[in-house]
């Protein structure tokens, strides 16, 4: 059976697993995980925290469908298995903070579950190999992982801004995987797409919405970094991998900001606060679904870019990656200056 057969399989199977799971789940168990509101929680009435679940039901399930109904030669599929174990391990680690909600894991706790599942994706081979030292390349890729894991969580400040992230990051994800060996890469980013888009009109929902949780947005976060680190990026070019920025390019320039901003008027970057770019541009005016758009709109061209990359010469590279790390820094710079009585 043809490649592209199983991959149809892998975004049906999420997807159709995702919108099951997730009525149910509201049904059973949403009673007794809601975001309650508060802070800068602004919804009317408290919301079950199911999103993480069924996005993690399905996904499972597509990759289990994918393994016990492929024969590929031994070993194809192998890197699966550390996704999959890493990703359950954040799972639950987002699970158990969104029920000590509204205090939370503590930091030290939510470090140590990440590395243990950044210890997974070493065991299984996904880890960035570009350096000669291989110690370089653990902290490396230790950095890599918890850092687009809690930039990922930063995201999920307003409905559809974290998953329709993960949804293009996804697309560029399959699209740069596409001539490459690595067919895991591919599978695991159309089954996560298939559940994200599956849980995008629960999210949009007035009558039946529900919330990503710290479940969904720590996965979706890691699995995104999880499948960058698989990526074959240099098919032409030997900075090829330098692509990898530009597809996870929004949530990078938000953790980015928000750490800045928060650094600037004092404040504990690890600790909550409205200093984030997509609650500026609302207190200027900007509608939700305007913010959620703009965001995609940025991080399709990035991703576009980001595929560029892989073909181009250095020169092109180096040129690319300044160009959109400095629109980043200006755009930046400018909603800083944009200071909102929301923001102080």
């Amino acid at each position: 059976m043809a490649t592209f057969v199983f991959y149809l399989l892998s975004v049906s199977v999420s997807a159709l697993c995702t919108l099951a799971a997730l009525p149910l789940l509201a049904r059973g168990v949403g009673k007794h995980l809601l975001d309650k509101p508060g802070g800068l929680k602004k919804h009317a009435t408290p919301v079950p925290v199911l999103g993480g679940c069924g996005i993690f039901i399905g996904l499972v399930a597509a990759l289990l469908a994918v393994r016990f109904t492929t024969q590929f030669p031994s070993g194809t599929l192998h890197s699966l298995r550390g996704i999959i174990w890493g990703g359950s391990i954040i799972f639950i680690m987002g699970l158990w903070d969104d029920f000590k909600k509204p205090k939370g894991l503590p930091v030290w706790a939510k470090l140590l579950l990440q590395a243990a599942a950044t210890v997974c994706l070493v065991k299984y081979g996904i880890m960035i190999h570009v350096f000669p030292c291989v110690w370089i390349s653990y902290l490396l890729t230790f950095l890599w992982v918890v850092g687009l894991t809690n930039a990922f969580n930063l995201l999920d400040i307003l409905d559809g801004l974290c998953t329709t992230q993960a949804m293009v990051c996804t697309l560029g994800l399959t699209f740069i995987a596409l001539p490459s060996e690595f067919i895991y890469v591919n599978f695991a980013a159309l089954a996560l797409l298939g559940a994200c888009a599956a849980f995008l009109p629960f999210n949009f929902s007035v009558r039946h919405k529900i919330f990503l949780g710290d479940s969904g947005s720590n996965l979706l976060g890691f699995l995104i970094a999880a499948l960058c680190l698989g990526t074959g990026y240099s098919m032409v070019s030997d900075w090829g991998f330098l692509a990898a920025l530009l597809i996870v390019y929004v949530p990078i320039a938000d953790i980015a900001f928000v750490t800045l901003a928060r650094l600037i008027k004092g404040r504990n970057p690890l600790k909550g606060s409205p200093d984030h770019a997509a609650l500026r541009l609302r207190a200027m005016g900007w509608t939700s679904r305007q913010i959620v758009c703009v965001f995609a709109v940025l991080s399709l061209a990035a991703n576009a870019l980001g595929f560029a990359v892989t073909v181009c010469s250095p020169g092109w590279v180096v040129v690319i990656l300044l160009t959109a790390f400095l629109s980043a820094g200006v755009a930046g710079y400018w909603l800083l200056k944009k200071e909102s009585d929301y923001a102080r």
